[in-house]
């Protein structure tokens, strides 16, 4: 299996409101980057919107290292998700997301790691820069088009 490491973030402009997903997959000196956008969000919605892009973009299974800046992703995929499973989820919010996360996930080994925001964190810095970028971008789409 390779071992990867994927960089997520998620930005909302206002929550809900406009919001912005970005990815980068590391493989040895490769990257791989990944960004969009969508219009009533949430913070949380697009933070994981961004680790199930990037594990769409995966072509076989991989160990993975997950870096976030959301602690409640970390602790979410680490140790929430199977519980939230055994009683299907019952009064859990974005259900249908994290649906998607488990099928997408279910061929990988994944490790869900806490990194600090805004502190200077090169790949840290970079998703954050393009999730922004998208949701600023698809706002002022929006606006033009109205």
């Amino acid at each position: 299996m390779k071992k990867i490491e994927i960089y997520t973030d998620g930005s909302c402009l206002e929550n809900p409101g406009f919001g912005g997903w970005a990815y980068i997959l590391c493989y040895k000196k490769h990257q791989k980057e990944g960004f969009g956008a969508k219009a009533d969000t949430t913070n949380n919605q697009m933070e994981l919107q961004a680790i199930i892009e990037a594990l769409k973009a995966l072509k076989e299974p991989c160990e993975i290292a997950l870096f976030t800046d959301s602690n409640l992703m970390v602790r979410s995929i680490n140790e929430w998700l199977e519980g939230w499973v055994k009683k299907d989820f019952k009064g859990k919010k974005n259900v249908m997301l994290w649906k998607e996360y488990l099928t997408l996930a279910k061929d990988h080994k994944i490790k869900a790691f806490w990194i600090k925001a805004h502190n200077g964190h090169e790949l840290n810095e970079r998703c954050d820069h393009l999730a922004k970028t998208a949701a600023l971008t698809l706002k002022e789409e929006t606006k033009n088009c109205n």
